[in-house]
């Protein structure tokens, strides 16, 4: 299985195509959308890696793939804009996952 980026900036792109990762760039919807169902149609690819920034911008785009497809896996990740998640998501994750304060 073969993963593939979808990123909304140059340098994320850059760094995961130094990394052996395909990709592309997409700043627009219908662009997003277009490049989505050649990546679906392509059996190889196991592992979709998404920006955070498109994945926030667009989620009914990317729920959607979700909620109906097994493969690939979405994974969105953040880039040079930062996170969008709270700081310490980690540890609350692992507490709410085990139930004991760290």
């Amino acid at each position: 299985m073969q993963m593939y980026l979808i990123s909304d900036n140059v340098d994320t792109y850059t760094g995961m195509r130094l990394a052996g990762i395909n990709g592309c760039i997409v700043h627009h919807k219908e662009h997003l959308k277009e490049e989505l169902n050649r990546v679906l149609k392509d059996k190889n690819i196991g592992i979709l890696l998404i920006t955070e920034l498109l994945s926030n911008q667009f989620p009914d785009v990317i729920d959607e793939i979700r909620l109906n497809r097994r493969l690939p896996i979405i994974i969105p990740i953040p880039d040079r804009h930062g996170t969008g998640r709270d700081p310490n998501f980690i540890m609350s994750y692992v507490n709410e996952a085990i139930g004991v304060k760290m």
